[in-house]
């Protein structure tokens, strides 16, 4: 299994760190991102969406750090981790997307825009990741994890971007409830960091 990677890509982390969860061995193979080494084969031909990370598992080429998690919560973490249980898988998925809209669009942008200089609305993702920041902190009142009681392949996909988003000028402050969930996660056997994180 290989992983097509970039350190600092807070969905490539994603991958990283549910590998390293699961227990799954995998070859880690660092993308020259800067280089535009995504845009040019090989690895334009495994993703033409031009984007990492890229998980080649045998014949098997998947994009998307969501997919990805999937594919790697169903082959290899259980039923734990993506339950197939009808109204259970539907809840997972449910962050799964709050990931990839609210979150992606709001402490993720606003990170693109302070470290790496994209031409994003700075001002408008910080509103946005104020919204669903307010959201997660009164969605985790009473709860240790966003669903099913237990982590969940949810919980990891919505944290890399909140957890850094102190790196778009978009701190989690004085929200306990987010606070406490970070720390949780921090604590899972096998948790493995990312700079700045």
């Amino acid at each position: 299994m290989k992983l097509y990677d970039l350190e600092l890509s807070g969905n490539c982390y994603k991958v990283r760190l549910f590998l390293q969860l699961i227990g799954q061995e995998y070859e880690l193979v660092p993308v020259d991102f800067l280089g535009g080494a995504h845009k040019k084969p090989p690895l334009s031909e495994l993703n033409p969406f031009l984007e990492i990370p890229i998980l080649a598992d045998g014949d098997l080429v998947l994009r998307d750090s969501h997919a990805i998690l999937v594919y790697l919560a169903r082959k290899y973490g259980g039923e734990g981790w993506m339950p197939t249980e009808p109204s259970s898988m539907a809840r997972v998925i449910e962050w799964l997307m709050v990931a990839e809209n609210e979150i992606a669009r709001g402490p993720n942008d606003a990170r693109l825009h302070d470290k790496f200089g994209y031409d994003l609305d700075h001002g408008l993702a910080v509103k946005r990741s104020t919204r669903i920041l307010d959201l997660i902190e009164e969605h985790l009142k009473g709860r240790d994890w966003l669903v099913l009681g237990r982590p969940t392949i949810a919980d990891i996909a919505c944290f890399p971007y909140i957890a850094l988003g102190h790196e778009g000028r978009v701190p989690v402050g004085d929200r306990r409830n987010v606070t406490a969930w970070i720390g949780r996660i921090k604590t899972l056997p096998g948790f493995v960091g990312m700079p700045e994180l």
